[in-house]
């Protein structure tokens, strides 16, 4: 439960906005440490980055800066015309032109290159890094690492049976920032902590509704686009980016940017298992789409002594969770609820604690993306998994709470939102999807007539990492079929 009610929340919000709009920066000219600042010309780290078509930009940018002490040499993407930002760059920066491969499985084949870069689709990224290890390279793998559960814990256990350094793309593990707020939680300051409640508040508008299905770009592979995820018609307007709200490829804004919030809400919690329970609720609202994926979902997870409550918004919002005032914004981050007071994270890499009289005890900010990176270079170098700060095990841990909610999401029944008198008998639970309701209403969502998934409560088996309950369906989807050639097996 809350350490203090909603109103008594509310009545300290004031000091919340004030300390957030206050909090210090970090110094321009402080960098993270690292032995690859330190590397000669001529010992630098040979680099293939794979997907390059958004987020594996910031790969590109990282992996050429002069102080990492690396080069990209090869760039790979099934898709040719997405790979021109990235070459231009790359020549820009280091001078010389990488090479261009089309096929993992090609570039795989260079003994040269040390490390596997991935910024892929989400159902390419346990594939890819685990073909890249048993390859013999280093890997840097995107969040979330996996697609479903079964295939994240293989994708750890490889790194580990190969003795490979694998970092997940979780960047706000190292920015100092979040590791001193982190600490605060870890230390007492607060008191126990009973709750983590993490929001990801993002406007996503309707992708749209095609007649018919669309074609894939010109110059893109689009058999090998899919890979281990069945060859589906591309039932939507654009193939790139919005896949993430198909259920075959992406695991909706949960998997997409909850996973950072979802992580950053495990680790304060301290927990390095799965939970005891997951339940979940939502639907998508709004619009009429091709997405398939929820864009508002509430899902709680239960570890016995605490809980983990996570909330998704793609629908515009007034407020933020579970304060109304906006200038206390947690509108993509954390809250953690002790007895004794809280710590609100409301970005990648800042959070502040306060009392429970609302009180600033200490702020703490600073921290991007070159952080995570040279972290993982660093333990490259030293061939120590141990120094990396989002090692996979923590990457498939969180990915795996993603997944979790997915799967009693899909499972649940269809039901009048109005119809839903409670959703768990955890009361901050049942509080956040009042919260919910209203935050529907406000965006003319009609509750009478509107349905809502109401998920299935599933127990767990933290060690096994399966479920308890007699559900094949659930079950099922803790894993998936792989087509022919790109196999994700259970290691012997």
């Amino acid at each position: 439960m809350f350490p203090f009610n909603r109103r008594e929340f509310l009545k300290h919000s004031a000091a919340i906005s004030a300390a957030l709009a206050s909090r210090r920066a970090i110094s321009a000219d402080e960098k993270p440490s690292s032995s690859a600042s330190k590397v000669s010309s001529n010992d630098k780290l040979r680099v293939a980055v794979v997907g390059v078509n958004g987020r594996g930009m910031t790969h590109v940018a990282e992996f050429t800066r002069p102080s990492m002490g690396t080069e990209i040499v090869a760039v790979c993407d099934c898709d040719e015309g997405v790979i021109g930002k990235a070459m231009t760059t790359i020549e820009k920066n280091q001078k010389k032109t990488p090479k261009y491969v089309k096929d993992i499985r090609k570039l795989l084949e260079d003994k040269s290159i040390d490390i596997i870069s991935i910024a892929t689709p989400n159902h390419w990224h346990s594939l890819a890094a685990i073909w890249a290890m048993q390859a013999g390279k280093d890997v840097y793998c995107e969040k979330p690492v996996s697609h479903n559960v079964r295939e994240g814990r293989i994708l750890a256990e490889t790194a580990r049976k190969l003795n490979k350094i694998c970092q997940c793309g979780t960047q706000s593990r190292s920015n100092p920032g979040m590791i001193q707020s982190i600490e605060a939680v870890h230390s007492g300051k607060i008191g126990k902590v009973s709750l983590a409640y993490g929001t990801c508040y993002k406007s996503r508008g309707s992708i749209g509704k095609v007649a018919k299905p669309t074609a894939p770009p010109k110059g893109c592979d689009y058999d090998l686009w899919c890979g281990p995820a069945p060859v589906l018609p591309i039932a939507r307007a654009k193939m790139h980016y919005d896949w993430h709200w198909t259920w075959a490829y992406g695991n909706g804004d949960l998997g997409n940017q909850g996973i950072h919030e979802m992580d950053k809400a495990r680790w304060g919690l301290n927990k390095h298992e799965l939970p005891k329970s997951v339940l979940s609720l939502g639907g998508r609202f709004g619009y009429v789409d091709d997405g398939e994926t929820a864009n508002t979902q509430l899902c709680l997870f239960d570890y016995g002594d605490c809980h983990l409550l996570f909330e998704v918004r793609g629908l515009k919002t007034k407020g933020t969770q579970p304060s109304k005032n906006t200038k206390a914004s947690t509108m993509v981050g954390n809250i953690f609820f002790g007895d004794k007071g809280i710590v609100v994270c409301p970005s990648y890499g800042s959070g502040m604690v306060l009392d429970l009289d609302g009180k600033i005890l200490s702020e703490h900010a600073g921290g991007k993306d070159e952080y995570h990176f040279t972290n993982f270079v660093s333990a490259v170098r030293n061939r120590k998994p141990e120094e990396l700060h989002a090692e996979i095990t923590e990457g498939h841990l969180s990915s795996a709470l993603c997944h979790l909610g997915n799967i009693s999401y899909r499972n649940g029944i269809e039901t009048p939102i109005c119809e839903v008198k409670k959703f768990s008998n955890v009361p901050t639970a049942n509080e956040a999807f009042g919260r919910m309701v209203e935050h529907l209403k406000d965006n003319k969502v009609d509750i009478t007539t509107e349905k809502c998934k109401v998920g299935l409560e599933l127990h767990i088996d933290p060690k096994k990492e399966v479920f308890t309950d007699p559900n094949p369906a659930a079950q099922s989807m803790l894993f998936r079929e792989y087509r022919k050639g790109y196999e994700v097996k259970d290691l012997v």
